[in-house]
């Protein structure tokens, strides 16, 4: 087994032939006086120089230019290429101007427009470049690179454990000096200069083929080989990158597109580092800006890897609708997905590209394409996908479906990806005419699986695009994406609220502790006790958040006004200016909501649809003001409904004004300009009707409600995000949220989800305990539960949606105590009381109000 050469006699040998006078290449790329000699590394690098340009083509012949300083260049064309390709080629690889460069052979110069065929160059056959040339920009770095080919040329047919050591310290010298010398710079270049120097830089890589000769490595079947130029390729796609300044990153691009191209169809797609250098290059896509770079990278050289990537998703859908595996699509693959098709749509967007007459679809423009080959391909996968991930979420659907009978849900692998996957195909359907149809069909015959998916296994970043068509939403999906826009709560102990509140003083203590605290601050953790009571913890906060929710939204405070048919359910009230700090009340009333949200308590009450509608940043209508107020919407309705010939004859003697009551006053408001001469007519009532409601119910509380608003925005990960919050919403699910599941207790669910400590389920005091429960009136169990968890409202999914189950605890006191909880752990305990009527005495006193929380513990 040969040794390779040592990294120093190798670089003695390049240092040859230094800067000449005339300009040649300050070093010789390789000696060989025979040229066709298949055993010299002059013929293997002829292998690379005709896959970089031809691709092996049949019908190409190869030649060589000989330089002035005695190196030679290997090249291929086919013999309708003209001379002038070959000079800018050489140019390509050189960086020698073509205006400088002259061609020899046969003892005349070969003239720009003339072919090979015309010139009757033959194969093997020498040419002479002469001319007076420039210096090359970066010598050492051409003598580094072609010392790694070299090397790397070496081990290809050679075994040799030093080919790693070797490899990757050339490659790293070769990234540190990414700069020209200082002496060759001038201190006023331009940042533009400096983006062209990285530029000319990185050409020399691509200008020696050291790709095309590290891949050759790597495929080798020599393992310490292989590995050598694994290394040093991941040294430059993945460590050596983050060298250069991020404004560089778009010169990287035509490297790394060259290793994809060639592990992608010497490795294949599943190859490890074929995965880490596609995972590269979607992440310098990012910065890829056409108009900063002489590289031209376009569609048809992306869509290959977004047609790999979709080909490869499409079988794993395949495979597991037909017996769901632990295959499929894998995170970073999704989002190198993700990546490729914004460029994608970013080059469509840029370049002005049409979609091609191939893709028959209604309505598509038939205008001429370069990219139609592309952009069919992308339709093709487009639609490929789509079927095949529709039948792989059927699978899911029947899981689902299934669900309540097998008690779990079998999902194929890579399903966690597939709201991802379809985010992308959402976007995609945009670009053809009757795809946006085609994918939301899809979709919604998915529903089930789609919504079990995204709650059990989204990302917010992944799902939004659902929103597009509330139609394919449930209460709980919704309810993800709402609750994704409020923090995780804290619990750095730096950041943890203290409160100590006086009963007495609940709804003022309460309003300075939250109003004069930063909203930074309310995402943290809330530690709060009443004073002179020993209980404290999850229970206290719950019961605190419940007390003065219900505090603020009594009418008696005047900020809200409860809806005459349903007393649950408020909106601002317009005389709240009673209270000289009333807009700051209203600030502290968002806030309280939105924290009680964030900690996920049920605090009873419910917004009207005319305090949500403005919330969302909706306009609103007649039906909003339905519950607000019954009397003015069935008066408005008649209005709008009374014929119009009735109306005309002036029998309603309405005018564009509005008569209210303020502070025990009446008040005339003109609802337009010169509103008390426009009399109501069959032509202007319906903009007389949106002129009350407007006056009425956005006008009157513009302010209070601006500042609920901006309460609530302050507890949110972000204030722009509020309107979001509620539009994502139906207001049926802030009520769920706010409220709770507004159903009686089941007594059989509560059974369900208690445990017990002490006791066992057969025992005679847990029969007695459930039997007198089942007996009680919805007050007393309600009273029961309070008194138990400090939960008055339970979530929408029941018992089940709470934190953890219940718990009954046996206690070792007297038979004559009450019962007590620890409404933190949500349990409650009791000694074994000997009979049925004892239990039903204690549990009697314990539901009764003024008892409430006067037993809990903690």
């Amino acid at each position: 087994m040969s040794s390779p050469p040592s990294t120093s006699s190798k670089r003695k040998h390049s240092d040859e032939g230094g800067s000449d006078a005339d300009g040649g290449f300050p070093f010789k790329m390789w000696k060989d006086d025979t040229p066709s000699s298949s055993s010299s590394s002059n013929s293997v690098f002829s292998l690379f120089a005709a896959h970089k340009y031809s691709h092996f083509s049949v019908g190409r012949i190869q030649f060589f230019v000989r330089m002035l300083s005695g190196h030679t260049i290997v090249l291929q064309a086919s013999p309708g290429d003209t001379i002038q390709s070959i000079h800018e080629r050489i140019t390509e690889m050189t960086g020698i101007p073509l205006m400088q460069q002259r061609l020899i052979y046969g003892r005349k110069q070969l003239q720009l427009d003339q072919t090979i065929a015309e010139c009757q160059i033959q194969k093997d056959a020498s040419l002479h470049f002469v001319g007076r040339m420039r210096s090359i920009l970066y010598p050492k770095a051409w003598k580094l690179v072609n010392e790694l080919v070299c090397l790397t040329l070496h081990f290809s047919r050679n075994y040799s454990v030093g080919a790693r050591p070797s490899l990757t310290s050339i490659m790293w010298e070769f990234l540190a000096m990414k700069l020209r010398n200082p002496e060759e710079c001038s201190h006023e270049e331009s940042e533009q200069q400096s983006e062209q120097d990285h530029f000319d830089y990185l050409q020399v890589f691509i200008a020696l083929a050291a790709p095309e000769a590290l891949v050759m490595l790597y495929m080798s079947s020599y393992l310490p080989n292989k590995e050598a130029a694994q290394e040093a390729i991941k040294i430059f796609v993945e460590e050596g990158i983050a060298e250069f300044p991020k404004a560089a990153y778009i010169h990287f691009v035509p490297i790394i597109l060259e290793f994809c191209r060639l592990l992608s169809k010497t490795a294949g797609i599943y190859d490890r580092l074929y995965g880490c250098c596609r995972s590269t290059l979607a992440s310098v896509l990012v910065y890829y800006e056409p108009e900063r770079t002489k590289a031209s990278i376009g569609l048809e050289d992306i869509i290959p890897f977004v047609s790999d990537l979709a080909v490869k998703f499409s079988k794993d859908f395949r495979s597991n609708a037909e017996s769901p595996s632990l295959h499929g699509p894998l995170e970073n693959e999704v989002k190198d997905f993700s990546k490729f098709l914004s460029y994608v749509k970013r080059e469509i967007n840029y370049s002005g590209v049409h979609l091609p007459v191939e893709v028959s679809l209604p309505g598509l423009d038939r205008k001429p394409s370069r990219n139609a080959k592309e952009i069919t391909t992308l339709h093709c996968l487009f639609v490929d996908l789509l079927s095949n991930l529709k039948k792989c979420m059927m699978k899911i659907e029947e899981q689902v479906a299934s669900k309540t009978r097998q008690g779990k849900v079998i999902l194929p692998g890579g399903s966690v990806q597939f709201p991802a996957i379809l985010k992308e195909l959402h976007e995609l359907s945009k670009l053809f005419c009757g795809c946006n149809t085609m994918f939301w069909t899809a979709v919604k015959q998915t529903k089930q699986a789609l919504c079990y998916l995204v709650v059990n296994y989204g990302k917010k970043e992944s799902c939004w695009w659902i929103t597009h068509d509330m139609g394919v939403t449930n209460f709980e999906v919704r309810r993800f994406l709402a609750m994704s826009l409020l923090p995780e709560v804290n619990d750095d102990c730096e950041e943890l609220q203290e409160m100590i509140i006086d009963r007495s003083h609940l709804l003022e203590e309460s309003f300075n502790y939250i109003s004069n605290v930063d909203a930074s601050f309310l995402h943290g953790a809330i530690f709060m006790e009443f004073k002179d009571e020993e209980a404290t913890g999850p229970g206290v906060l719950r019961e605190w958040f419940f007390v003065v929710c219900q505090a603020i939204f009594n009418p008696k405070n005047a900020l809200f006004v409860a809806c005459p048919d349903d007393r649950k359910r408020f909106f601002p009230n317009p005389a709240s200016k009673v209270h000289p700090l009333h807009l700051d009340y209203f600030e502290f009333s968002g806030r309280m909501v939105a924290l009680a949200l964030l900690h996920r308590v049920q605090v009873g009450i419910e917004l009207d649809r005319v305090l949500y509608t403005q919330l969302a940043g909706r306009k609103i209508t007649l039906e909003d003001i339905k519950d607000a107020d019954p009397y003015l919407y069935r008066s408005c309705k008649q209005i709008l409904e009374m014929d119009p010939t009735v109306v005309d004859q002036d029998v309603l003697g309405l005018t564009f004004i509005d008569e209210i009551e303020e502070l025990g006053k009446r008040k005339i408001v003109q609802l337009c300009e010169n509103g008390e001469n426009m009399v109501v007519n069959s032509n202007n009532r319906e903009a007389y009707v949106d002129c009350l409601i407007e006056q009425r119910f956005v006008k009157s509380i513009a302010d209070q409600v601006k500042h609920f608003a901006q309460g609530f925005a302050d507890v949110m990960l972000s204030g722009n995000l509020r309107q979001v919050f509620f539009q994502v919403l139906e207001l049926q699910d802030l009520d769920w949220l706010l409220h709770g599941s507004g159903v009686d207790i089941d007594v059989d669910d509560w059974k369900a989800h208690t445990k017990y400590s002490g006791f066992t389920e057969t025992d005679d005091q847990i029969s007695w305990f459930w039997k007198v429960v089942g007996e009680m009136t919805m007050e007393q169990k309600t009273a029961l539960l309070y008194f138990w968890t400090s939960i008055k409202y339970l979530p929408i999914e029941g018992f089940a949606g709470l934190d953890s189950r219940l718990l009954i605890h046996k206690s070792n006191g007297s038979c004559d105590h009450l019962p007590t909880s620890h409404t933190c752990f949500l349990r409650l305990c009791f000694p074994a009381y000997p009979s049925l009527s004892v239990m039903q005495d204690r549990l009697r006193y314990v539901t009764l109000d003024h008892v409430g929380y006067s037993f809990g513990s903690w």
